[in-house]
């Protein structure tokens, strides 16, 4: 599921905004400032950032800025009361992708965010680099520099969607759903057959471990 990072500090703004992301098929996750969106930032794998400009602590611009210094190459979409050339242009040369002027349509929001996800698709190669490994998605593969290994597609599957968002649990059902299919009549157990032989597979590799999180399901751990 595409994580959207709402960072709004008018409460009833940040609230209807996540509500109707999440409505709209996305994951919404919700900062009150810039400060705890850099928070979320590091924990949380965020496809796109909708940010207000005027937000206490580390405001819109600054946190764009950071990001952005970072190699966050996501899309950022600022949110705002401020509609001047000036400040539109200050929002661009911060990085943003889009801009919208308060008071918004949220159904015009959901069109833009729709937007800059396929343009950002367009855009991506489909790899993950995780420390000395690349994940190729098209070709399933895992590279370490020049040499590939091409894995079972369930199990590459399985080890993109963990990586890409370090540190998330996703329960055996949600792994199910995502990789195998909702109408899927595969046991929920296949997930934990598919996961003892990712880790034997990769239990050289310093980059990461696939951590039991006991009765929830699995997550990735960073090392590197």
């Amino acid at each position: 599921m595409i994580t959207v990072l709402v960072a709004e500090d008018n409460d009833k703004l940040r609230q209807l905004m996540g509500t109707v992301l999440n409505k709209n098929g996305y994951h919404a996750i919700l900062a009150e400032d810039g400060q705890k969106a850099l928070d979320l930032l590091e924990t949380n794998h965020v496809d796109l950032l909708i940010a207000d400009i005027m937000m206490p602590n580390v405001d819109g611009y600054e946190l764009t800025r950071r990001l952005r210094e970072a190699g966050y190459l996501n899309p950022v979409l600022m949110v705002t009361a401020r509609e001047s050339f000036k400040d539109k242009q200050m929002g661009y040369l911060a990085g943003t992708d889009d801009y919208m002027v308060k008071p918004i349509d949220v159904n015009e929001m959901i069109l833009r965010v729709g937007a800059l996800l396929r343009r950002a698709k367009i855009a991506s190669d489909r790899k993950l680099t995780f420390g000395e490994l690349m994940l190729d998605y098209d070709s399933i593969t895992v590279y370490r520099g020049e040499e590939g290994t091409l894995l079972p597609q369930k199990e590459f599957y399985l080890l993109y969607k963990l990586l890409s968002y370090p540190n998330k649990i996703f329960t055996r059902l949600q792994l199910m759903d995502e990789i195998w299919g909702m109408d899927s009549e595969t046991d929920p157990r296949t997930v934990d057959v598919h996961v003892n032989r990712l880790r034997e597979r990769f239990k050289n590799d310093p980059e990461f471990d696939i951590v039991t999180v006991r009765g929830l399901g699995y997550k990735a751990v960073k090392n590197v």
